[in-house]
């Protein structure tokens, strides 16, 4: 690996965690270790405190049976046998006077604890220090111990083959925690790969989609709760961006076409005006198509920025009390004479009383296209419901109609801005009534519904909270 690789890889959550665990991993294993090696240090400690106390029973029934000749033998035989380099002997007088010695040649530096000597008082007592000698490499364990009548044995043990063998366990311990570090950063940086590849696949993912190539996807399979979570929601978010793109499209195409035409008509207007034009009321009245034409694109474009407005939560709703009830008789009373021109029934069933809180010209306009909605698309001699019911929490706005019905392709549609189930355009309007009441419902914290199969009418439901 490059230097450079190295200083872009450290920066990634794969080393970041990597480091983590070897970090927690060598932490843990040097407290083991050292918990291990102070448990070997004392085992070795106290086994060769039981031996120079073997020792010390040993010469105080030596001394108790056979007296202090026996004792100064024994004590030449037992040193020069454990060897004068690495043991030495010396029975002493509570004053510290030395009786008996080993050859101290090699313990030259090795003095006589006069305050420990005070503190054998009575016979059996004894006591244990350790002492770094001067010119020794090795520490001594020493042994003091009374072992008759104002005698003490002072006893000295190197500690050169413990001290040894606890060196080379120690640099063991230290290899091995270096190793199983470096083995357990090895794994660990596998698996932090691994674990995080589906991060991975959805970087790459994302790297690759344009809008050409939106139908790609991430597998879900195989990387972890987590990881399946996160590309299951990356796809998710594919799925929206893609059906807003094509939605995009289609509302594009739909405001060409609806652009297109009166633009059209107000250019053929003026070129036939221009051309056969001769009197001042063939202009009044080119002047006249273009004003209204005009309007017409004005109101599509203000419909398209409520819409719009009241999608994002921007609107500035000027909410106060409505009376709903009052709403829709109003509505329905306004509309009678359409219905009637077109031999519709217009039936309405509207109890008084039902409050809400709203702007009461959006609410107003919402109703008014439910209501021209359901005129629109009934043929002569058909019947068109509106009828209103509650409970303590919602208002329910219902209107049936008998008309020619929405098929289950188009029920899916129907709320998108531009979308016709007349894709031959043949019935006037702009595909934006629909939208533009449910984005007035949903500011106001409705909803609405609609339910409907060919040629067995339509229910368009509004519900809203009640007040």
């Amino acid at each position: 690996m490059s230097l450079k690789e190295f200083l872009s890889c450290r920066h990634t959550l794969a080393f970041r965690l990597t480091l983590w665990y070897a970090g927690i991993f060598a932490v843990s294993l040097v407290a083991a270790f050292w918990v291990f090696f102070l448990m070997i240090s004392s085992i070795s400690r106290e086994y060769t405190d039981r031996e120079l106390l073997v020792e010390l029973a040993e010469f105080s029934s030596l001394l108790e049976l056979k007296g202090l000749d026996a004792v100064r033998t024994d004590i030449q035989i037992e040193a020069e046998s454990e060897g004068v380099n690495r043991f030495f002997l010396r029975l002493l007088t509570p004053n510290g006077d030395v009786l008996i010695s080993s050859d101290m040649s090699s313990w030259e530096y090795s003095d006589v604890n006069r305050t420990i000597l005070k503190r054998l008082t009575s016979d059996k007592d004894y006591s244990f220090k350790t002492l770094a000698i001067p010119g020794r490499p090795h520490k001594v364990r020493v042994l003091y111990g009374a072992i008759g009548s104002d005698v003490i044995l002072q006893m000295g043990l190197s500690l050169s083959e413990k001290e040894r063998f606890l060196g080379l366990l120690r640099d063991l311990i230290a290899g091995t925690v270096v190793a199983l570090t470096f083995f357990a950063a090895v794994i660990g940086l596998f698996m932090a790969r691994r674990a995080l590849s589906g991060v991975k696949e959805v970087t790459q993912a994302a790297q690759e989609i344009s809008s050409n190539t939106l139908e790609r996807r991430v597998s879900v399979q195989g990387g972890g709760i987590e990881i399946e979570e996160l590309a299951t929601t990356f796809n998710s978010m594919l799925n929206r961006i893609n059906l807003l793109i094509n939605s995009m499209g289609e509302i594009t195409d739909n405001i060409a076409h609806d652009l297109k035409s009166p633009i059209t008509r107000m250019r053929g207007i003026a070129e036939t005006t221009l051309t056969t034009g001769k009197s001042a009321d063939d202009f009044e009245a080119m002047a006249a198509d273009i004003i209204e034409e005009c309007d017409r694109l004005l109101e599509m474009i203000n419909t398209m920025l409520l819409i719009s407005e009241a999608e994002a939560g921007t609107t500035k709703l000027q909410k106060r009390p409505v009376d709903i009830s009052r709403v829709v008789q109003e509505a329905c009373e306004l509309f009678l004479p359409i219905a009637e021109d077109k031999d519709i029934s217009l039936e309405h069933e509207i109890p008084a009383g039902y409050q809400i809180s709203g702007d009461i010209q959006r609410i107003q306009r919402m109703v008014a296209n439910l209501l021209d909605n359901a005129l629109k698309y009934t043929q002569s001699g058909g019947t068109v419901t509106v009828s209103l019911s509650g409970d303590e929490k919602q208002v329910v706005v219902s209107f049936r109609d008998n008309g020619v019905g929405i098929s289950k392709d188009d029920l899916l549609h129907i709320f998108d801005r531009f979308y016709r189930c007349d894709q031959s355009r043949s019935q006037v309007g702009s595909g934006l009534g629909l939208s533009l009441a449910l984005a007035i419902a949903r500011s106001h914290g409705g909803n609405i519904t609609a339910m409907s199969s060919p040629k067995n009418g339509t229910i368009f439901s509004i519900t809203l909270p009640r007040l």
